[in-house]
Order: C-alpha cells, then sequence, then structure tokens
C-alpha cells in the first residue's frame, strides 16, 4: 500500500513527495531570477503577475482534471496523441522533451549564479559554464539511480529554496521602500498595456512545472487522485511565494541595480542585514535551484520513454534498466544539455537566463494549448455537473497561452513555429521507420 509521505512499496511516489516535486519544478529557477528579469519593466509588473497567476491556475485545473481523465503516463503528449492523433502528439512530445532539457540549462544557469556569491570566479563565463555541465551530469546520473533518490534530494532542496523565498516574503517587508519600487513602476518604453504584456514571457517562465505531476504520473502512487492535488497545490503554493518575494526585492534593490543582479535575493538580504544573511538566502537560493534539475531530468527521460513505447521516439529513449530507468535516454539528455550549455553562453547569468527562458516558453505553450482543447475532447461526457467551470477554466487557459506569444519576441515566435512545423517532417520521417506497411489508403475509415 502506498504512503503519502514518502513511496510505496512498489517505488512510486506519494502525493505530498508529488507536490513537492511540481512546487520545486514550478520554483526552481524562475523565482530566484525573476526580480531582475522583471527590473527591466518595473514595478507595474505586478499586474502581469495577476493576469500570470489566473492562467496559471487555469492550466494547473486542466491538467489536474485531464490527468483524473485520463492517468497515462507522459502529461500533455498523452492528452494530445489522444485528443488530436499521433502526428500532433508527437510535435508536442518532441517540443515539450526539447523544454525539458533546455530548461534545465536555464536552472543551472541560475544556480551557478547564486553560487558566484560565495565563488566570484564563476562570474566568469567559461568557468561557470564547466561548473555547469558538472552539475547537470550529476543530476542525469542521480536519475539513472532511480526516481526515489531523485525526489527525496528534491523534497530536500525544495525546502531549503523555501527559506529565502518565504524569508523574503515576510520579512522583506521591513526594508521595503515605497519610493524604491514606485521610482521604477514602469521603466520599459511602453505603455501600460504594453508593458503588462511584456511581462507575460517572464512569468510564464516562472509557473512552468504545472504539468510536471501529469507528465510523470508513471512514477506517482494512485495517479488519479494525487496528480490533481499536487499539481492544484504546487501552483498555489509557488504563486503566494512568487508575488510576495519578488514585490518586496524591487523595493529593497534600486532598479538599476537589480536588472544586473546574479543573486537578487542574496543581495536583498545582504542590503537588509549584512553580508551573513546575504551568504545564507543565496546558498539555500542554490542548492534550491540545483535541486530541481533532478525533477525536470526525470520529467524529460519519461516523456521520451512514454514517446518511444508508443512508436513516436527512437527505441532507445524506451530501453529501461532493472529499476525501470531509461538509462540510454537519459544519456542523450546529458548530452544535448551540454553541448546546448556550450552554445549559449553569455556575459552574464541574467543574460543566458533571459535568452535561454523565452525560447523555452515558446516551445511550451504549444503543448499547453493542445492540453487545453484535448480536456474538451477527451473530457467529453466525463466532466458531468463540472463542465461549465472547466470550460471556462480551459478558455482562461487558452487564451492567456496565446496572449503570452503575441507578447513575444518577434524573432523567437517566427523560430519556435519553424521547429514546431519540423516536427511534423521529422514525424512523417519516423512514420516511415515503423510502419513499412503501405500508408492506408481506406477513405471509408475518415
Amino acid at each position: 500500500m502506498a504512503t503519502d509521505t514518502a513511496q510505496s512499496e512498489t517505488g512510486k511516489v506519494g502525493v505530498v513527495a508529488a507536490t513537492m516535486m511540481v512546487a520545486g519544478c514550478i520554483m526552481g529557477s524562475g523565482v530566484f531570477m525573476l526580480p531582475a528579469n522583471l527590473a527591466a519593466t518595473g514595478g507595474i509588473a505586478i499586474f502581469g503577475w495577476a493576469v500570470t497567476i489566473a492562467g496559471a491556475i487555469a492550466l494547473a485545473l486542466v491538467y489536474a482534471k485531464m490527468s483524473s481523465i485520463d492517468d497515462s503516463p507522459g502529461g500533455s503528449y498523452a492528452y494530445a496523441r489522444r485528443a488530436f492523433g499521433p502526428a500532433l502528439g508527437f510535435q508536442t512530445n518532441l517540443l515539450y522533451w526539447i523544454v525539458g532539457w533546455i530548461g534545465n540549462i536555464a536552472m543551472v544557469v541560475v544556480g551557478v549564479g547564486y553560487l558566484s556569491y560565495f565563488l566570484p570566479i564563476l562570474k566568469q563565463p567559461l568557468v561557470a559554464t564547466g561548473v555547469s555541465i558538472a552539475i547537470l551530469w550529476l543530476f542525469v546520473f542521480l536519475n539513472i539511480l532511480g526516481p526515489s533518490l531523485v525526489t527525496r534530494v528534491q523534497s530536500i532542496t525544495t525546502v531549503f529554496a523555501l527559506v529565502p523565498i518565504v524569508g523574503v516574503a515576510i520579512f522583506g517587508w521591513f526594508w521595503f521602500r515605497s519610493e524604491t519600487y514606485l521610482a521604477a513602476w514602469n521603466v520599459s518604453g511602453l505603455s501600460t498595456i504594453g508593458a503588462i504584456q511584456s511581462t507575460l514571457n517572464v512569468t510564464l517562465w516562472s509557473f512552468m512545472g504545472v504539468e510536471t505531476a501529469a507528465a510523470a504520473a508513471g512514477v506517482v502512487a494512485n495517479p488519479k487522485r494525487n496528480v490533481p492535488i499536487a499539481t492544484v497545490g504546487g501552483v498555489l503554493i509557488a504563486a503566494v511565494c512568487y508575488v510576495l518575494s519578488s514585490t518586496a526585492i524591487m523595493g529593497i534593490i534600486p532598479n538599476d541595480v537589480l536588472q544586473k543582479s546574479a543573486s537578487p535575493y542574496g543581495d536583498a538580504v545582504r542590503l537588509a542585514i549584512g553580508d551573513l544573511g546575504g551568504g545564507i538566502v543565496a546558498l539555500c537560493a542554490a542548492l534550491g535551484c540545483l535541486g530541481s534539475l533532478g525533477g525536470w531530468v526525470l520529467v524529460t527521460g519519461q516523456t521520451a520513454k512514454a514517446a518511444a513505447e508508443d512508436n513516436l521516439f527512437p527505441k532507445i529513449f524506451g530501453k529501461v534498466n532493472a529499476h525501470g530507468v531509461p538509462v540510454a535516454g537519459l544519456l542523450v539528455v546529458g548530452v544535448l544539455m551540454t553541448i546546448f550549455q556550450l552554445t549559449t553562453i553569455s556575459p552574464s547569468a541574467s543574460q543566458q537566463f533571459g535568452v535561454v527562458s523565452s525560447i523555452t516558453v515558446l516551445f511550451v505553450l504549444v503543448p499547453y494549448i493542445y492540453t487545453c482543447a484535448a480536456l474538451l475532447l477527451v473530457g467529453h461526457g466525463h466532466l458531468g455537473s463540472s463542465k461549465a467551470l472547466y470550460t471556462i477554466m480551459m478558455i482562461v487557459a487558452f487564451a492567456y497561452s496565446l496572449w503570452a506569444i503575441v507578447g513575444s519576441d518577434a524573432k523567437e515566435v517566427m523560430w519556435a513555429m519553424v521547429v514546431s512545423l519540423a516536427c511534423i517532417g521529422l514525424y512523417a520521417l519516423n512514420y516511415n521507420r515503423t510502419h513499412p506497411a503501405a500508408f492506408p489508403l481506406d477513405k471509408s475509415e475518415a
């Protein structure tokens, strides 16, 4: 019988561990670099928070309901495949898989950025890159040892992450200065609507992870019950922490300084109570951020494994060891992360984080949009008296996702579309590989 606080006897994780995984994946890096990225817009970003939280909660409810209807492992991929067929299922899974390992680059960049608080040499791009690659491979090997160790590590590091977040959210307001906050109310040079819209890509990154429990349903005990609870619970924990802590920091650190900060939480606490406090916070933030890599590497491996089992990915991603871990797939992910880490080297952690996170957000919006639509298709006849509620939630989440695309950089949107369309071509190649027989032409099947 599975327990709620640890792992079941079959090796699956319970509701508390799953909730901490969702909260940890959401808050893994977004919260720790967020104040610096939002500083480019200013205090008006508080309205962007309101929009994003509404969208994130709607997305969480969509994923929670989908997981209660269909507990297939793979999350967004499984839903898109069932609703729209294998072609869009392949596209969804490939994009989400890319999101997983590219997003890990952003997380390790932020974690190493906080470590630079203690080791200034880590501010040198080449040194930081070398350390980042070593950390990425550490978490690949931890995942090879099995999901139990990964979720245990992430549960512990999420507690460390909550120390600076909750501490700043509660006590940071004693050093909050309204004049500091309001002096940089809107420094973007855009109109009010334009400024709010410009924050959506950044703030959406901070909520990426709402779907991780659904994507990893294969390793969650009693998924029909525990995945919805973990999904909504993780989002609510993150939402409260985000708004309170990031707003407090924007009222502590002057805007021009905050925009260049590699460790906003550590710098804020240092200004408030001195170097010792700043060091403790920076260490906790680094541990929390880097610890979240475990959950994201796990999710990346599981989504590729699910697709390989459906013949949509090469079989190498579906090969598992005696403990059910897709070792070969994880090693491929490790190589790809290393290559991408080397090709996105930037002069500062904030710049590299901004580039990687923007790309990641655009890729993940496609699976989000497909999942919203899948709810009404797969859920048709299964929503009962809640149909009106979930229809509204789907519309809110769908509209928010589209608005986030509109507010993104035009060049990045163009490349995201190119990659999305290329996925369909790759599906055709994969179909020929896995279906030696002729393509069926019986029109009566349409």
